[in-house]
């Protein structure tokens, strides 16, 4: 009756009508979600990635979470949602919170240091659910891997833009399945990734953008001037951002291609007062000024070649070969991420997009 008065004028969302549900036994919903919300967002070790989960995420999670423990069949749409009774919800809340926050701290492994560089917002809703069912247990090296292939697989094969549901219920029983030595889950088996595609990431909205980014952070980069590692203290307190390698004035004065020199082939971290340091020039100019700082050559050789950059190339100003051995070190970073081959590395479209086969 509540739904259907109310959907007339403005729609209720999912948590408005089970927090309807909820107060018919007394229990305020609202005040328990901020609660937990609260706790997640300002948890040890998470850095605040999860302030972007919503109320409706955590019932989503929590629905699939009570269906595990009652040995029923996975269901996560609104239907479903909407039949989660108080005693599941009051029973395993406490844990599903403790999900979250170790969900988040996995993240923080891959190095996904920030909420704005979270490829998928999405995905923390198995995520929780695993690191919940899973326990201690998601603590143990083969189960880490796994669980970090079935992630990188997700966003790289950019599965969870949209219609989620039913991708929330495989992954789940997929997984947990597949670290019982099942078969893989859906989202492994079906992942991958085009070689052409770094061309086309072009901006920080796409999670394969953002996937980059982490594993190049994963990768150790280092600061060019200071050496530091990006880790989070170095990654906020230098005010690290996404920078052009080549940079943008410079290749539009040489009139390279933009949709080479503006993907993220040609794009690394760096820190801000290196981005100063850097401005407009050929790189094998701004190298020389970064020496200049009191930086050794050696030493900045190995602060570039942590990016995955060719340092020769670089220094020659010779964009075509940097560009083509660069993307060849970040298909390496996708492809062992994932934890399966990337194909196509010397087919005709990826030579002539790259110069050269990628083998």
């Amino acid at each position: 009756m509540f739904e259907n008065v109310n959907t007339g004028g403005v729609a209720l969302t999912v948590f408005e009508l089970v927090t309807a549900t909820f107060a018919t036994d007394d229990f305020v919903l609202r005040d328990d979600w901020d609660m937990r919300a609260n706790k997640m967002r300002h948890a040890e070790g998470t850095f605040e990635l999860l302030s972007v989960v919503a109320a409706t995420d955590f019932l989503a999670s929590m629905t699939l979470l009570a269906q595990i423990k009652g040995n029923r069949t996975l269901a996560v749409k609104r239907k479903d949602v909407l039949s989660l009774a108080l005693s599941d919800y009051k029973a395993y809340a406490e844990a599903l919170t403790d999900g979250y926050i170790k969900a988040a701290r996995f993240l923080v492994q891959q190095s996904i240091l920030a909420p704005r560089d979270l490829p998928y917002t999405t995905q923390f809703i198995p995520l929780a659910v695993l690191m919940t069912v899973l326990g201690s247990k998601a603590e143990d090296g083969v189960v880490k891997a796994k669980l970090a292939a079935w992630y990188w697989c997700g966003v790289f094969g950019e599965m969870y833009g949209s219609a989620n549901e039913t991708r929330y219920v495989n992954d789940v029983s997929g997984v947990l399945s597949w670290i019982s030595s099942g078969d893989e889950p859906d989202t492994v088996n079906r992942a991958f990734f085009q070689p052409t595609r770094l061309l086309s990431l072009q901006t920080s909205n796409g999670a394969a953008y953002k996937g980059v980014m982490a594993l190049i952070l994963g990768e150790g980069a280092r600061d060019f001037i200071s050496g530091d590692k990006m880790d989070f203290t170095n990654f906020v307190a230098d005010y690290v951002d996404i920078h052009h390698i080549f940079p943008q004035k410079y290749c539009e004065k040489q009139g390279y291609d933009k949709r080479k020199w503006n993907c993220i082939v040609n794009k690394t971290p760096i820190a801000y007062r290196t981005n100063r340091k850097i401005g407009g020039v050929a790189p094998g100019k701004y190298l020389k000024a970064i020496e200049e700082s009191n930086v050794s050559a050696s030493a900045l050789n190995a602060n570039v070649a942590s990016h995955g950059i060719d340092v020769a190339s670089l220094r020659n100003d010779d964009f075509e070969t940097f560009f083509a051995l660069r993307a060849k070190t970040l298909l390496g970073l996708i492809a062992k991420a994932m934890g399966k081959r990337i194909n196509n590395l010397d087919s005709t479209d990826v030579v002539e997009a790259f110069g050269m086969s990628l083998e």
